[in-house]
C-alpha cells in the first residue's frame, strides 16, 4: 500500500487573543458530567473532525441531523475542519459522544482581500480584520496553505473566533469563486438612520434599499449583530439587498446545557462576562482548568460547560484556558501509538487528544482523517505546548499532507 506524505499541526490561536493556561474541553481535561437537564445541549466552537461532526471534543453523531450552510440546506460532506458551527442536540452521561438534532454553519465575512499584511499575520477582507496564526486551517483552494497563497482580490470565507474589537482569529479559510455579491457579520455602529447607513468595523453598509429582518423596531440600532448581504458599489460601500440582525446569546432555555468555545468579549468581573456574545456566570463551585478566575480577560480563548438561568445566562459548571503551542516540529514521524493516543517525532512523544483537529490534506484526500492513518515514516508538522508531563496537543490540531 503506497503512503502518501502526511504533516501534524498542532495548533494554537493568536498569542495576542490567548490567556495564559491550557488544555482542551473533552480531550485535555476530564469532562463534566450531568449538567444535561434533560433539554438540548447546545455546542458552538470550531469543527475538529469528523466521523460524525466533532466540536468541542464531543463526538455527534449526524443521522438524521438537520444541516444548514450559509442558510440553505446542506449536508455534512460540505462542512469542513475548522468551521465555527452550532450543533443542537443530546450529549451522553460521558460527555464525550452525542447525537446532533441540527448543525448551523454562518461564515463570519466573505468577500474579495482588500489588503494583506505578511509581518502582522493579517489581512482585510469586506473592511474586517482577520488574524491569521498557527490554529488557521487553510483549505486545499490556497496554495501554499498560508497567507502566501493568497492575493489582494482574491475571495475567500473566513470563519473564526471574534475579539470584542471586531478582529476574526481565523480558524478556517476558504478559496470562493469570483462573484458580485458578498457578505460579512459583525456589530453594527454610526447607525445613520437618516441616511440608512451604518458600519461593520471598516465596512459601510448602505441599507436603504435592504431587507430588512428580526430588528427591534423595524430597523437596526448600534450594537446590533448584523448580517449584510449584497454587492460592493466603486467607493467599496456595501449595497445591501438583505440586512439580517443576528442573536449573538445561545439563546438556551433552564432545561438546557450549553458548550461554548470562544473568546471573552464583555468583562465586568469574573461573576458577570461575555463568551462570544453570550453572558457567562459563574458561581462558587464552578471548577477552572489550566487558568484561574484570574485569567478572565477580555480576548481570553475559553471553552464553558453550564446550564442556562431563566434570564438566558449561562452559568458555567467549568471554564477551561486554551493554550498556545510553544514546541514546533517538521520531521518524519518515528512511531504511533493509537491505543496511547501519541506519536513519537524526533524522539519526542506527543499526545494527541479529542481537541487534536485532525485533516488530511494528502492526495488521498480522507474526510475522517485520524492518528490511526499515520505510519513510521510519514512527513508531519506539529505544533505543541509542555503541560510539565510532557507534549500535548490542543484545539487547532490538524493532520495534513503532502508538502
Amino acid at each position: 500500500k503506497t503512503r502518501f506524505p502526511t504533516r501534524l499541526l498542532l495548533a494554537a490561536l493568536p498569542a495576542v487573543l490567548l490567556a495564559c493556561g491550557g488544555g482542551s474541553g473533552g480531550g485535555g481535561g476530564e469532562p463534566i458530567v450531568g449538567i444535561d437537564r434533560g433539554g438540548v445541549t447546545i455546542s458552538k466552537g470550531p469543527i475538529n473532525g469528523f466521523g460524525s461532526v466533532i466540536v468541542n471534543g464531543v463526538r455527534y453523531s449526524t443521522t438524521g441531523a438537520t444541516i444548514t450552510i450559509d442558510d440553505r440546506p446542506g449536508t455534512e460532506s460540505e462542512l469542513r475542519a475548522g468551521q465555527v458551527v452550532r450543533v443542537d442536540g443530546t450529549v451522553d452521561a460521558t460527555g464525550t459522544t452525542g447525537t446532533a438534532r441540527s448543525i448551523s454553519f454562518n461564515d463570519d465575512v466573505e468577500g474579495p482581500v482588500q489588503s494583506i499584511d505578511p509581518a502582522a499575520a493579517q489581512l482585510v477582507v469586506l473592511g474586517q480584520t482577520v488574524q491569521v496564526g498557527r490554529a488557521t486551517s487553510f483549505d486545499d483552494s490556497i496554495s501554499p496553505r498560508s497567507l502566501a497563497g493568497l492575493a489582494v482580490g482574491d475571495r475567500i470565507e473566513v470563519s473564526g473566533l471574534v475579539s470584542a474589537d471586531g478582529l476574526i482569529a481565523a480558524t478556517r479559510i476558504e478559496r470562493k469563486p469570483l462573484s458580485a455579491t458578498v457578505e460579512v457579520k459583525g456589530s453594527a455602529s454610526a447607525v445613520d438612520s437618516n441616511a440608512r447607513r451604518l458600519s461593520i468595523n471598516l465596512l459601510t453598509v448602505d441599507y436603504s434599499a435592504a431587507q430588512l429582518s428580526n430588528f427591534a423596531g423595524g430597523t437596526p440600532a448600534n450594537g446590533d449583530l448584523v448580517e449584510a448581504h449584497g454587492s460592493l458599489d466603486p467607493a467599496g460601500v456595501l449595497i445591501a439587498a438583505r440586512l439580517e440582525r443576528r442573536s449573538a446569546s445561545l439563546e438556551g432555555t433552564s432545561d438546557d446545557s450549553a458548550d461554548l468555545e470562544g473568546l471573552v468579549t464583555r468583562y465586568v468581573s469574573s461573576l458577570d462576562f461575555d463568551v462570544a456574545g453570550q453572558r457567562v456566570t459563574t458561581t462558587a463551585t464552578t471548577v477552572y482548568e489550566a487558568g484561574s478566575a484570574a485569567n478572565l480577560v477580555l480576548g481570553a480563548n475559553v471553552e464553558v460547560e453550564g446550564g442556562f438561568a431563566a434570564n438566558a445566562s449561562l452559568v458555567a459548571a467549568r471554564i477551561e484556558f486554551r493554550r498556545e503551542s510553544d514546541v514546533e516540529f517538521a520531521a518524519l514521524v518515528d512511531s504511533v501509538n493509537v491505543a496511547a493516543g501519541s506519536l513519537v517525532v524526533l524522539g519526542a512523544t506527543v499526545r494527541t487528544n479529542a481537541l487534536t483537529r485532525f485533516e488530511d490534506h494528502s492526495d488521498a484526500d480522507l474526510p475522517r482523517f485520524s492518528l490511526a492513518d499515520l505510519r513510521a515514516g510519514d512527513y508531519i508538522e506539529l505544533s505543541a505546548y509542555d503541560d510539565g508531563s510532557g507534549l500535548v496537543s490542543f484545539s487547532g490540531a490538524a493532520l495534513i499532507g503532502p508538502i
